[in-house]
């Protein structure tokens, strides 16, 4: 064969041509055509230009351009390098003309598969003939199956179960993550290891945070959860209702409106996440002196949990994320459920998420864009986003059909030697989220102690976490999905999108009062007393009263936290508490009865504090006290503020019950250095703060809400209700 005669064929087809001719498939490519015109095949089967022989009449230019109608035999195999089991619809054959006129083919690289035929795609053909034979007319298919080569074939592949069925459905293209539609829905099976149950453990310091909300007298040591259920997760199709700022337009349908934490409505995408655990097991150790009983405590019952996020059309950023859940358990737990809504921070992870973005991904299936953005989809890809390292580690199996393995971990857990964190995801074409991932968090903090961990990274472990560890160990594993129509708006702007000068306050609004006031300014005009009334009240006791808050007043120092409730129509309780110069520390509390002087200042007690932090120079400007009150009770703005179980009336006053308190933040000496690694670092915070609590038809509610006194921003509000 001339060097010049190269086969259009691929090696895998000129294997597949030698395996149906009973034929071996060693060698290279040249070999294998060799192999095959010496067994009987034409040129134009094994791919080779058609030759003409001496004795064949003279033909024309043109008619050597003329394409042969005969069809013949097409395997459905493909390159070794571009192995995919997805089926295409038959290709017509497709004439190519090469610089030096001759005339190719085109290959039908996949067709329908039918029972009777495993490997092949058998169309009409030449009769299969011994080596020196002519060919002439088509072959039928009990001809072919006839050959004994072929027999063979078709034997071994029942034999072995359909096996090469199974090698070309398991190979997968590379693709890039598919993008998210309105109205897509995946529902999911929430399990542990080997379909057990999944855990959830936390131990000293953590439990605290497991039981913050949850009133119990019982000294925990440890807590520990086992679950299972179903979970559900999907992007809202919203209707034409939705679009009611648009102007006419419905270019944006499918989006949602979501008012933010400053009180401005936007459209977003809205994300729904529910888990239905019918099996919620929880296992409490107590403390006996100072060990942990090695006994649990266990109780069973269930547990929902829904959490609903709200991403921003055009700057694509979390405006809100709502949870509410629930459990039942027996007595000493009892029933609990609770809404909780945060406007761009916090979530389930809280403080945690904040440290170490991207955490939150582990708590429902990974959406794939979001993770991978456009990177390719591939054996033996990596990158790194949001915190995560992943890494394709090559092609798995899931529910009968090939998807890709995918192993990440959160560097930043390991970087501030927090501990690790670790997914494995099973992704499929054509699945916005992955089909199957599995989850392990270890969060400890002795952790600071492994080799490779810095001076400052145990510095930050030690002033983060709490003593004990944080342990959690799920699967998540799809049962079905159906897809939305219209791709997601995301990035892309609308006509009722706010304005930045309709958000924040101005710069004449703000007030530099750290380095002179001895309090934040109030000057309230919702609540009988302000705390200008109230820090008048030192005026009026003796030296013996309160001496270390006067001495701290008087020389520079300041009160960090202040709460005053309302206990009747005509007497204010304050809570004041004072750091001095020195970062000495402590507490007082009084009630306030009508216009300060000594007879209504009554002072109740007061004590002392851990040092505190005292610095001046970190506190920001803010709003004062009244302007946030003013902006809060703008039912235009926050309509979810209003009514019985909220903070104000339908006239914009206080409900009978409410605490108005501040906080000063500020960043300590010992921690500044680290504290940049991670932020802006230098920066205190001012918050404002409103709770009440009440008893109601026999359930106690607890309502708490946070805000920024700098932007005038709600960051987060909450409503828990247990049976008493």
């Amino acid at each position: 064969m001339s060097g010049e005669e190269t086969s259009s064929l691929t090696v895998a087809k000129l294997k597949a041509l030698c395996i149906l001719n009973d034929l071996s498939t060693s060698g290279k490519k040249s070999d294998l055509v060799a192999r095959l015109l010496d067994s009987g095949l034409s040129n134009k089967e094994v791919g080779l230009p058609t030759k003409v022989s001496n004795q064949s009449v003279s033909v024309s230019q043109e008619e050597k351009k003329i394409v042969e109608e005969q069809e013949e035999l097409i395997l459905s195999m493909e390159d070794e390098e571009t192995l995919t089991p997805s089926k295409q619809k038959p290709t017509p054959e497709v004439v190519v003309e090469s610089k030096d006129e001759e005339i190719l083919d085109a290959e039908i690289l996949d067709g329908e598969i039918l029972d009777e035929e495993p490997m092949a795609i058998i169309k009409k053909s030449k009769p299969w003939v011994t080596k020196g034979q002519v060919r002439e007319g088509p072959a039928t298919l009990m001809d072919i199956i006839r050959k004994p080569q072929v027999a063979a074939v078709l034997l071994t592949l029942v034999i072995i179960g359909a096996g090469g069925y199974y090698y070309l459905g398991n190979q997968l293209d590379s693709f890039t993550a598919e993008q998210l539609r309105y109205g897509d829905s995946m529902q999911y099976q929430i399990s542990g290891d080997e379909n057990g149950l999944a855990t959830f453990v936390a131990t000293e310091g953590f439990v605290e945070l497991v039981m913050d909300q949850l009133e119990t007298e019982d000294d925990i040591c440890k807590i520990s959860t086992d679950f299972g259920g179903s979970g559900s997760l999907s992007i809202t199709n919203g209707g034409t209702g939705e679009l009611i700022n648009e102007g006419g337009s419905k270019d944006r349908l499918g989006a949602v409106r979501i008012v933010g934490g400053m009180g401005a409505e936007w459209l977003s995408v809205e994300t729904i996440n529910t888990n239905s655990l019918d099996t919620f097991k929880v296992n409490r150790h107590l403390s006996i002196g100072t060990t942990c009983d090695v006994f649990a405590i266990t109780a069973s019952g269930t547990a929902d949990l829904t959490s609903t996020k709200y991403t921003e059309l055009r700057n694509q950023d979390t405006k809100a994320t709502l949870l509410e859940w629930g459990f039942d358990l027996p007595s000493p737990i009892g029933k609990y459920q609770g809404t909780t809504m945060s406007y761009g921070v916090g979530g389930l992870l809280g403080g945690l998420e904040t440290l170490a973005p991207g955490l939150a991904l582990m708590m429902q299936p990974v959406e794939i864009q979001h993770l991978f953005a456009n990177d390719l989809i591939d054996d033996g890809a990596s990158g790194s986003n949001l915190g995560w390292d992943w890494r394709v580690i090559g092609i798995d199996e899931y529910g009968g059909e090939p998807a890709w393995k995918i192993v990440a971990t959160h560097h930043d857990i390991e970087a501030y030697c927090l501990g690790s964190a670790t997914m494995n995801l099973w992704v499929e074409e054509g699945n916005p989220w992955a089909a199957k991932q599995t989850v392990d968090v270890l969060i400890s903090e002795e952790q600071s102690g492994q080799s490779g961990c810095s001076p400052a990274s145990q510095l930050l472990n030690d002033y983060v976490l709490p003593e004990g560890e944080l342990e959690l160990h799920h699967t998540f594993a799809k049962t079905s999905l159906a897809r939305g129509e219209k791709q997601l708006d995301l990035g892309l702007a609308y006509a009722s999108k706010p304005l930045a000068n309709q958000l924040g306050p101005s710069n004449s609004e703000l007030e530099a009062w750290g380095e002179y006031e001895s309090h934040m300014p109030d000057d309230s005009t919702l609540r009988q007393h302000s705390f200008e009334d109230a820090l008048s009240c030192f005026e009026y006791w003796p030296s013996t009263i309160a001496p270390g808050a006067s001495r701290a007043l008087e020389e520079n120092g300041y009160i960090w936290r202040g709460t005053t409730k309302q206990i009747t129509s005509s007497i204010s309780q304050w809570n004041l508490s004072w750091v001095a110069s020195d970062e000495q520390a402590g507490w007082v509390q009084f009630n306030l009865t009508g216009l300060p002087n000594t007879e209504n200042c009554q002072y109740d007690k007061r004590g002392d504090l851990d040092t505190t932090s005292w610095n001046r120079d970190s506190i920001p400007e803010t709003l004062n006290i009244t302007k946030l009150e003013s902006r809060f009770s703008d039912s235009s703005r926050y309509d979810v503020l209003f009514g019985s179980e909220r903070f104000f009336t339908s006239s914009g006053d206080y409900q009978d019950d409410v605490q108005v308190g501040y906080l000063i933040a500020v960043p300590g000496n010992d921690i500044g250095s680290i504290l940049s690694q991670i932020g802006d670092g230098g920066n205190g915070a001012v918050t404002l703060d409103l709770s009440r609590a009440w008893d109601e038809d026999g359930e106690h509610k607890q309502l708490n809400l946070i805000a920024d006194a700098a932007e005038g921003r709600i960051i987060g509000w909450s409503m828990i209700t247990n049976r008493i």
